[in-house]
């Protein structure tokens, strides 16, 4: 049964075009060509990464943050209170107007104590900026090299001149060693970034980020196996092309540089529109999508990857429309372009002014309990 099930999921025209099969790639005459269990290589090189990324944040990184001025403002942590805890823990963090009044009666609290309680509480949650800078500097140091790299392994390349020469010979293409490791590193990477999730600063587009990661996995080992390799590498470039300069960005913003975080972010959005929008889709897809049809019929393995290339691009498309967001606010003239993505940490200014109004009124003799309004502002960068 499992012999019969495991010809079926192999089988030559589930994965390529009639008239090829896994026979076509098996080393002969001094050539090499990828095979299933060359992906295995990924994970020691994921946790390689992982090993890196500490060292390098705390080698690098917290350095560097404190020479761009990097610094976290002392948060002011919550008093214990069992009462209000449990509500936060189990039934919201941000509690109606209604539930404050309930609470304040539950605990003894004024309405501010309360308020200014689950204020404090909220933002002993969110991540520090020192953290967040130590993400992206990680991130904006892979995707420079993992970039630069890339051009290096692409630029001789008739196909990164002309895609359509990336079906030349399919699937007899011999597997070149600059391949091999440009495939390896980058698929380890993302291997580590889904390792990393649960540590890692939670955006609002997190579910969006792990169907990236997840696609991008199986799109580089989908395309390992069946030699889509030229394609693979062409499509890895473009979004390296990008990444770099929005992590660059944030880290600029942490550091309170304002206008070149603003220049970093124009720059990125320029190149995301151009490389996800217009090449992406009209050059590299159009070779994987349309053309193949000229030379091939079509079969299922030819269906799942773009399929899962069309899955890339909805996304691509969803953080454009954040990031056209960021750039309208940014054209009139704000301080600073914010990612949509990310929770503002709330002012303490409320309590500073709760605190001087309760100083004022017990000198008049008096003291009574306030209804501010919540500040749930969301913020857009991290």
């Amino acid at each position: 049964m499992l012999s019969r099930l495991s010809e079926l999921i192999w089988a030559d025209w589930i994965w390529f075009p009639e008239g090829h099969g896994w026979d076509d790639l098996k080393d002969r005459d001094g050539k090499v060509f990828p095979k299933p269990r060359d992906l295995w290589a990924a994970l020691p090189i994921a946790l390689c990464f992982l090993v890196i990324r500490q060292i390098f944040e705390r080698t690098v990184a917290i350095p560097l943050a404190s020479l761009l001025g990097v610094s976290d403002k002392q948060r002011v942590h919550a008093p214990p209170n069992p009462v209000l805890e449990a509500y936060f823990c189990s039934t919201s963090k941000h509690p109606t107007q209604s539930s404050i009044e309930s609470l304040s009666k539950q605990t003894g609290c004024s309405v501010r104590q309360v308020q200014r309680w689950f204020r404090r509480r909220r933002n002993q949650n969110r991540p520090s900026k020192l953290k967040k800078f130590r993400e992206a500097s990680w991130r904006f140091t892979f995707y420079l090299l993992a970039f630069f790299a890339g051009l290096a392994a692409l630029i001789d390349k008739p196909w990164f001149y002309d895609m359509k020469q990336m079906w030349d010979g399919f699937p007899k293409m011999p597997l070149l060693p600059s391949q091999y490791w440009y495939y390896m590193i980058e698929l380890g990477f993302y291997v580590s970034l889904v390792f990393s999730v649960a540590s890692d600063v939670k955006r609002k587009d997190f579910k969006e980020q792990i169907i990236h990661h997840v696609a991008t996995i199986v799109l580089i080992s989908f395309s390992w196996l069946v030699n889509y390799i030229r394609g693979g590498t062409l499509i890895m470039l473009v979004h390296d092309a990008a990444d770099y300069l929005m992590e660059s960005a944030k880290m600029f913003n942490y550091a309170g540089w304002r206008k070149t975080c603003n220049f970093m972010f124009t720059a990125f959005a320029a190149v995301f529109i151009i490389t996800r929008l217009v090449i992406l889709p009209f050059w590299i897809i159009y070779t994987t999508w349309v053309y193949p049809l000229t030379l091939y019929p079509p079969f299922p393995g030819f269906y799942f990857f773009n399929g899962l290339m069309f899955v890339l691009q909805a996304l691509h498309i969803f953080w454009a429309g954040l990031i056209l967001r960021m750039v309208v606010k940014f054209l009139p003239g704000n301080d600073i372009v914010e990612d949509e993505r990310s929770d503002k940490e709330e002012t303490e200014s409320e309590d500073e002014a709760d605190d001087c109004e309760q100083r004022e009124k017990s000198k008049n003799g008096h003291v009574q309990n306030g209804h501010a309004v919540l500040n749930n502002n969301h913020s857009k960068t991290d």
